[in-house]
């Protein structure tokens, strides 16, 4: 069974997804179905997939970020977060990194939308420039 077939052959990462985000029923359920609303808005393209027993994760010619749950925070991890411009200063964790980068929210914790799409979209960018290589 692959990471994009984790579970049974009736769920769909996208299905997972959803479970999650049912399972968590609070607040860090509400955030993460925002920040994923706003990926699939930055990137139409984007495919949902759910690795490491358990994490969604959004891709388009390679992984752009992950998004964890954990008691206090909503953890979305771009994966190649170090190499992104973030002139609105989303980035706020895993900073000391040579590689990702990440976003930690909290209960409360508003978010620039029109930064994150295009934080998401700078993410693609890098993505398909490197694959053309």
């Amino acid at each position: 069974m692959t990471d994009r077939q984790a579970g049974t052959e009736d769920n769909t990462p996208s299905q997972l997804i959803d479970k999650r985000i049912a399972e968590l029923g609070d607040w860090r359920g509400e955030m993460l179905c925002r920040l994923r609303a706003l990926i699939k808005q930055a990137d139409p393209d984007v495919m949902e997939t759910w690795k490491w027993r358990g994490v969604p994760v959004w891709e388009h010619a390679g992984i752009i970020c992950t998004g964890e749950t954990y008691r206090s925070v909503v953890k979305l991890t771009f994966a190649k977060g170090a190499s992104l411009q973030d002139p609105a200063g989303l980035f706020n964790s895993s900073l000391e990194g040579n590689v990702r980068r990440a976003i930690d929210l909290r209960e409360g914790d508003q978010i620039d939308e029109q930064a994150f799409k295009e934080l998401v979209r700078a993410a693609v960018d890098l993505n398909l420039s490197r694959k053309r290589r």
